[in-house]
């Protein structure tokens, strides 16, 4: 496969991390000037690669914090929570966790997702492997609470680059998403340029199977599921040059978590000033929900960026024919009402 835009742009750029203390943070977010559930979200610092849970009423969000100066792309240190009642007001919960907090990692708070089950909270993510692996790899920490903070549940990554052969390039093992099928059976996704899945143990810290590649074209990086009315649905970065040369977010359906996928198209178009855009989808309270991410947002006179993204949401509709309806990226978010 072809590297991407993106892809030969990061072979040039040196990452680089933080490793401060985390912070004493939660608290509800007060910003005046905002109208509650107006995009973006959080306007006091800048957020990325935002991904969604559902548990004991609220939605728990969590994103990396983006803190890329001027001659940076990316510079992620930490992955933040935030939680809400109303979709509308926020409060801050501040880090859950750092790259470092792996024994095995040495930065890059890349994208990630936290899922539940019995009552523990398992938090997969991307990190960068030290130099006994390099490259990029999938961890997963546990947590007694949605909040956090995070430990490392196995001391070694769960998907490293060793483990993958297909990509060209070291960064093949990013953006896991997990989903929790009918039976109780996990399964993660992974992904850039080429799209992995694999089974998970029962314990949700183990693989319970080989790796297998799907072929669904475009695709880029982002991946995320979930299932309405017996229809399985995968979101997730794609760039058709048609539309633009920054990613957008498409969409394919299939009858099984394991495929065949097919793709349907694309959701909603590139986010504003940014290459990057990432998808998490929730249902809450009957309404289904999407986050996503651009660079529209100014923080303290600092202008948005690659490595400077802000999280939104819109409302997410399923069509009765089961096609998602595209979706407009707007300033109202969900301050206003869904659609009857």
């Amino acid at each position: 496969m072809q590297r991407s835009t993106f892809a030969t742009f990061f072979s040039s750029v040196c990452l680089l991390s933080l490793g401060s203390a985390f912070a004493a943070d939660e608290k509800p977010l007060d910003d005046a000037a905002k109208t509650p559930g107006t995009n973006p979200i959080f306007t006091d610092r800048f957020t990325a690669d935002p991904a969604p849970l559902v548990h004991d009423g609220r939605v728990y969000l969590y994103v990396g914090h983006d803190e890329a100066g001027p001659n940076e792309m990316f510079r992620i240190t930490e992955w933040l929570a935030y939680s809400s009642d109303d979709m509308k007001n926020w409060t801050s919960h501040g880090p859950v966790m750092r790259p470092t907090d792996f024994s095995w990692a040495i930065r890059d708070a890349w994208a990630s997702e936290v899922e539940e089950k019995d009552g523990k909270f398992y938090l997969y993510t991307t990190v960068e492997h030290d130099e006994t692996d390099p490259g990029k790899a999938i961890g997963v920490a546990v947590s007694d609470s949605p909040t956090g903070p995070f430990v490392d549940a196995r001391g070694s990554a769960l998907v490293s680059n060793s483990m993958t052969k297909q990509a060209s390039h070291s960064w093949d093992d990013i953006d896991p998403t997990v989903f929790q099928d009918d039976d109780g059976t996990a399964w993660l996704y992974w992904g850039n340029q080429i799209l992995y899945y694999a089974k998970l143990a029962p314990n949700m810290i183990e693989l319970d199977g080989p790796i297998t590649a799907v072929g669904i074209a475009p695709y880029e990086e982002g991946p995320w599921i979930h299932k309405h009315d017996g229809t399985y649905y995968l979101t997730y970065a794609a760039i058709d040059r048609s539309v633009s040369d920054d990613e957008q977010i498409h969409y394919a359906t299939a009858p099984s978590i394991e495929g065949p996928w097919i793709p349907q198209g694309m959701v909603t178009g590139s986010g504003k000033n940014s290459f990057t855009i990432h998808p998490g989808t929730v249902e809450y309270e009957g309404q289904w929900y999407l986050f996503y991410h651009d660079a529209s947002l100014t923080v303290d006179g600092v202008e948005g960026a690659l490595g400077r993204r802000a999280v939104r949401a819109e409302y997410l509709y399923h069509e009765p024919n089961g096609s998602l309806r595209a979706v407009e990226q707007t300033e109202a978010g969900l301050s206003v009402p869904p659609t009857p």
